[in-house]
């Protein structure tokens, strides 16, 4: 391995907190962003009387996390046996609009052997009963989209700690908004973003704040998956609510799962800060042509126009002159893919390469030439420490190759420990912003927009995220 350049994260980390106190923070960058960056979307609100961050607020210790899960389709039905599954987890309430689904979900729970938990379910209020519920923690959402706000927002108001699926609002003010009430309210909310815990990314982002890349310079991540086929079926996504988004906006739907990885390796809210970001917009073709050669003309799908472009692509600047390069594509022919490539002075790593079963990775002094090298020879030195504790049940017990059980196990053991979240309001908030940026940044032909600092200056200290400190899991009473 090269050696570490004389200053890396872990170490300035090391010294502060064993003193005590932060690292000295630089002066907070100006909240409009650089000379020529739209500034609206950047203005930054007054907190209101009683309201104050919450970073570095640790949940309440929790002898049990109590669940209720809003949302019962695809995703929600997926994460319910993860939850049940964790040592310290019960699920004690379940919610759709369809009461056939909250049925469907406990009785699934007690054929797994687990109580049966309460339903909820047959009107789009429903969920008000579960979020007010004195036997709910944590209130986990996987509804549509356009939900994500309300519910998240209702959680927090009824006191309850929230993660949300992807993404955890649509709007900047809504986003805002979240941020505001969980200051408020002193509740977290968080972005379920499993992606963060895959194995290579939390190998990769060890890597990055131990040196081995040496100065972080620029990064690439995106959501580059072929959906058409899911789209357009009649039963997948409820409604066809996410095709219909195609038709309503040019934007970025979904970038987090390649951005999230990318910034936590940069320290985003932690040493440095998104500050302007510009998009671009191909043309729409992929879904009109699908439909076009496998849809039957007397389906209702013809009375659609598509106008989301077929590959947004933001250009995202930091305060520390890092470059990401975040992209969003979902309607064309192409394997799966998350980027998820990092490069610094001293070296590089690529996934998802073509033709190749895993990543790859080029650093100095280790190589020369044109020859790459398995990323999987680095594993073994930079394996996370939670992949190395319930790696093989996350495995055994998790969707996506495992990751989905390990954001899950994370989160039940920092509420039963007591421990600072490794994903706060701010990161999901500012991983979630491209959404309504790109929107605009397109409005305004591609000029670049300012990003909001969600943490009103707070985003220069350093601080743990994702490179957390080995704990266990406290034991069942």
């Amino acid at each position: 391995m090269p050696d570490l350049p004389t200053t890396s994260r872990r170490s300035l980390l090391g010294g502060a907190l064993a003193g005590g106190v932060l690292a000295a923070a630089p002066a907070a960058a100006s909240a409009a962003g650089p000379a020529g960056a739209a500034g609206s979307t950047a203005d930054i609100p007054r907190r209101q009387a009683g309201q104050k961050t919450m970073i570095g607020v640790p949940f309440e210790q929790h002898d049990m996390v109590r669940i209720g899960l809003i949302g019962l389709g695809n995703r929600g039905m997926g994460m319910l046996s993860g939850w049940s599954a964790i040592p310290g987890a019960v699920v004690t309430h379940v919610c759709d609009i369809r009461a056939d689904r909250a049925k469907t979900a406990a009785d699934r729970l007690v054929q797994l052997g687990k109580p049966r938990p309460v339903e909820h379910g047959g009107s789009s209020s429903s969920y008000q009963a579960l979020v007010t519920s004195p036997d709910v923690d944590l209130v986990y959402v996987a509804t549509p989209w356009e939900f994500h706000y309300t519910h998240g927002k209702a959680a927090l108001l009824g006191g309850k700690h929230v993660g949300i699926e992807l993404p955890i609002a649509t709007g900047l003010a809504e986003l805002w908004d979240l941020v505001n009430t969980s200051e408020l309210t002193r509740k977290h909310l968080w972005l379920m973003e499993n992606c963060n815990y895959g194995r290579n990314e939390l190998a990769m982002l060890k890597m990055a704040h131990e040196g081995t890349f040496g100065d972080v310079t620029n990064g690439h991540g995106g959501y580059m998956h072929d959906l058409r086929g899911l789209l357009f079926s009649p039963t997948y996504y409820t409604d066809a609510w996410r095709r219909r988004w195609h038709t309503r906006s040019i934007a970025s739907f979904y970038p987090m799962h390649g951005l999230a990885p990318i910034a936590a390796c940069m320290d985003i809210n932690r040493g440095d800060r998104f500050t302007t970001l510009a998009a671009t917009a191909t043309e729409p073709k992929g879904l009109a042509d699908y439909r076009e050669r496998n849809i039957p003309r007397t389906d209702p799908v013809w009375n659609e126009t598509y106008i989301n472009g077929d590959l947004i692509t933001c250009m995202i600047d930091t305060a520390k002159g890092r470059v990401i390069r975040a992209e969003h594509a979902v309607s064309s022919p192409r394997p799966y893919s998350r980027i998820n490539s990092l490069v610094g002075s001293r070296g590089i790593v690529e996934d998802y390469v073509s033709g190749s079963t895993g990543a790859r990775a080029y650093f100095e002094p280790d190589h020369s030439g044109d020859t790459w090298r398995d990323f999987a020879s680095y594993q073994s030195t930079f394996d996370h420490w939670l992949w190395k504790k319930v790696g093989d049940d996350a495995e055994n017990n998790g969707g996506h190759g495992g990751i989905d059980y390990i954001l899950q196990w994370r989160i039940v053991q920092e509420m039963r420990a007591g421990l600072v979240p490794d994903i706060d309001v701010y990161d999901s908030a500012s991983w979630c912003s491209p959404v309504p940026l790109s929107v605009e940044s397109l409005d305004r032909g591609g000029k670049p927009v300012g990003v909001p600092d969600f943490t009103r200056g707070d985003w220069a200290k350093l601080r743990l995220g994702l490179d957390s400190v080995e704990t266990d899991m406290p034991p069942v009473q």
